[in-house]
């Protein structure tokens, strides 16, 4: 059996967000995003967001699977991070080994007030 890849492709570009300039990638795809999910089996996602990466957090197996169980917990790293940004979110994405990809739009909070997954 064969199985097929999607290559996601990510644009880099400099964004003006708040009055600052800041890096991002936006991905090639649009995503659903699921508003405030305790955990990864409740992001039921809605709408069609364009996805801007503000930065990525590398976890292991374990330290995602930990997350994704408690999106609803604050988090230091996601703090003041995110928003809405021309018809999508800035995002960190999370990603670990074996695990799905998890694209987090805190709004500025400290937990997973908006998320969409890949994979």
């Amino acid at each position: 059996m064969k199985t097929m890849t999607i290559t996601i492709e990510r644009k880099p570009l400099t964004i003006t967000f708040d009055g600052q300039e800041m890096q991002v990638e936006e991905l090639s795809i649009r995503l659903p995003f699921g508003r405030k999910p305790a955990d990864i089996t409740e992001i039921a996602a809605t709408g069609e967001y364009v996805v801007y990466v503000t930065e990525t957090r590398e976890m292991s197996p374990e330290e995602f699977d930990g997350f994704a169980k408690h999106l609803y917990m604050p988090r230091d790293w996601l703090k003041g991070k995110g928003g809405y940004f021309m018809q999508g979110r800035l995002c960190v994405e999370v990603h670990a080994p074996g695990r799905p990809y998890l694209y987090v739009d805190p709004s500025g909070g400290d937990s997973g007030r908006y998320v969409a997954r890949l994979g």
